[in-house]
């Protein structure tokens, strides 16, 4: 199959740009991306957006893919929720409602977070609930939302924060029920498009049954 990748310069979507690489599924991965990502592989090709919200200027560009993985994101730390909503809810439904007409067979994946909650106390999980919710009203074949925890890298990640690295080893070992690795994440992904998933909303403990092999 023929993927679209957001995100590849941020870690999540980096390591499920790793997986799907070496996934014997996935024939090529367009990475759709506001900046160029250092890497060359035969599968891989990229696509410079600087704005998603301009996202029509490239509508031919987009045509004939099977599934979009929408990786991209930003922490809600020192954003007020009009700049938060902007970067989260109105880019990632300006792709998704442009690939919903040019490509309406496609398995839309968007990585949303764990405690996600249209009703909750916090900013950053009411406005992730809003684009769940909005998402799933869409016509894609399907629609799931990935709520994951903490993400260990995979292999030959360039993209982890420096703050980050201290808690690789550690967290998994104190909680391993909220741990994912990107490795399960990139393969619960692709089998969301091969296999399907009888929910869309994707707690830890779906993602990590669906990456089963």
């Amino acid at each position: 199959m023929n993927i679209i990748i957001t995100g590849v310069t941020g870690m999540v979507g980096e390591g499920v740009l790793l997986e799907c690489l070496q996934n014997k599924n996935v024939a090529s991965v367009l990475m759709l991306s506001r900046r160029p990502y250092a890497l060359t592989h035969p599968k891989l090709k990229e696509l410079l957006v600087p704005n998603f919200l301009e996202i029509e200027k490239v509508k031919s560009q987009l045509v004939g893919y099977d599934a979009c993985f929408f990786c991209a994101g930003v922490s809600s730390i020192g954003k007020n929720e009009a700049e938060y909503t902007r970067i989260t809810y109105d880019t990632t439904l300006a792709v998704a409602n442009l690939l919903a007409q040019v490509n309406p067979a496609m398995v839309f994946n968007y990585v949303s977070g764990a405690h996600t909650n249209s009703n909750g106390s916090q900013m950053w999980q009411r406005v992730k609930g809003r684009t769940e919710a909005d998402l799933l009203k869409l016509p894609f074949r399907g629609q799931f939302n990935f709520r994951p925890g903490f993400m260990k890298p995979v292999a030959g990640q360039k993209n982890v924060r420096w703050f980050f690295k201290p808690f690789i080893w550690v967290f998994p070992h104190l909680l391993p029920a909220q741990s994912l690795t990107l490795n399960e994440v990139g393969r619960a992904m692709v089998h969301a498009v091969t296999r399907g998933y009888p929910k869309q909303l994707l707690e830890i403990s779906d993602i990590k049954a669906l990456a089963k092999e």
